[in-house]
């Protein structure tokens, strides 16, 4: 049994690839802020759904001790949940950047760490969705920032923990069709599915190999 905690999991990458790892027999935990989705996602999908919020850190910790509690282990951690304010230093609302680099940052770096003392038993895995704007700025992008920080998350993380057997891969997606845009999405994109079959296939590589870094753009995206 292979049981996964993925974070901003009732819509888009996150949701996709829960339904990815259900198919393929995994033990799924999904975390969200909104509660109607998420009781849209427990109906249509056979999943543990947690309400909270991934700053909130006894919120991340309840996550973990639902799957703890349901299943007894936890092998993987998808730290999804994240959004951006589509603005720019120069026309941007500070405010609003507080909750980015809150979730953005903040959330995956909690997800961790209530996480890692059962992936150092069960040598697992932890799955970090950044954004090809972690690894490419873009004039005045806030959210490019938060992204770089998870871009260095991921080392640090990678750095502390491969001695303990787990593995850490940091997933860059470039432009994904999926919610997190307020409109139609301009230029080439990637499905939400196509992520998360690029998750998938990083939470089932062998034992022995630590992937660490996946960049995916569409194909027709330059930058």
């Amino acid at each position: 049994m292979t049981v996964t905690l993925i974070t901003g999991g009732s819509s888009g990458i996150g949701e996709a690839t829960a339904r990815r790892l259900l198919d393929r027999g995994h033990r799924v935990v999904v975390t969200g802020r909104d509660e109607d989705r998420l009781a849209r996602v427990a109906k249509e999908l056979d999943v543990l759904t947690v309400a909270g919020d991934t700053t909130d850190y006894e919120s991340v910790t309840a996550a973990v001790d639902t799957a703890l509690n349901a299943y007894g282990r936890l092998d993987n951690v998808v730290a999804n949940a994240g959004f951006a304010t589509h603005d720019t230093l120069a026309d941007g609302d500070p405010e609003r950047w507080r909750g980015m680099l809150l979730t953005n940052v903040l959330g995956p770096a909690y997800a961790v760490r209530a996480a890692l003392p059962a992936l150092r038993e069960s040598r697992g895995r932890v799955v970090l969705v950044g954004s090809v704007a972690g690894v490419k700025n873009t004039p005045g992008n806030i959210y490019s920032v938060t992204k770089w920080a998870v871009t260095a998350l991921a080392e640090n993380t990678r750095m502390l923990v491969t001695g303990w057997g787990i593995g850490v891969t940091l997933i860059a997606p470039g432009r994904v069709d999926t919610p997190f845009w307020p409109g139609p999405v301009s230029g080439p994109a990637l499905s939400a599915d196509d992520i998360a079959g690029t998750i998938d296939w990083a939470l089932g590589q062998p034992p022995e190999v630590d992937l660490n870094t996946v960049v995916v753009r569409p194909k027709g995206q330059a930058v």
